[in-house]
């Protein structure tokens, strides 16, 4: 068995701490992983989803640290796009049914090799980019599957700051935690 390294949110395999010190971009997938997954819609089409504040911190704390963090969705979502924005991700890749040419665009306009990205997703649309990823990871309530293939799965669920959870393991794994705690949202 691993050995065990033990964060606020439960223990974490050492080999997934070692991937996530050499993580320059992470990639994440939006419905039911930055969102709970669930889509509302109006009676006059409107569309609606939930993002958690936790995620935006996260993020932005990643950003900060001079690490890349990127979109890649299935669907398109001009509240997607404002979300990102405010957030001051500048790679939103939607509307991508293969995501890999995306993910392998990402690296090329970044001048990163995978081995530098982690992935977070929730379904099987997510394991070729997973897989290519140097650190795939999935969210708690992912489908069986992709839990099953990836490196990490976090002990938050989707939508629910499980992005966060992983913004805190790349910073740990970074030693970049505790400068980062100070931002604002």
């Amino acid at each position: 068995m691993s050995e065990l390294i033990t964060t606020c949110y439960g223990p974490v395999e050492k080999h997934v701490m070692t991937l996530a010190a050499d993580i320059r971009l992470l990639v994440c997938d939006v419905d039911g992983v930055l969102s709970d997954g669930l889509i509302y819609m109006g009676n006059d089409g409107e569309e609606l989803k939930t993002f958690h504040t936790h995620d935006g911190f996260g993020i932005k704390a990643l950003l900060n640290a001079g690490i890349d963090v990127a979109v890649i969705t299935g669907r398109n979502s001009n509240i997607v796009q404002r979300r990102m924005q405010a957030l001051g991700v500048q790679h939103i890749y939607q509307g991508q049914g293969n995501k890999l040419p995306a993910f392998e665009d990402l690296l090329d306009k970044l001048e990163l090799s995978a081995s530098q990205a982690a992935y977070i997703g929730d379904d099987v649309i997510d394991l070729p980019v997973m897989n290519n990823a140097a650190l795939g990871i999935a969210v708690a309530n992912a489908h069986p599957l992709v839990r099953q293939k990836a490196d990490w799965v976090t002990h938050t669920r989707g939508g629910e700051g499980a992005v966060r959870e992983v913004c805190d393991l790349i910073l740990l794994a970074q030693g970049l935690f505790d400068s980062a705690q100070g931002m604002s949202i």
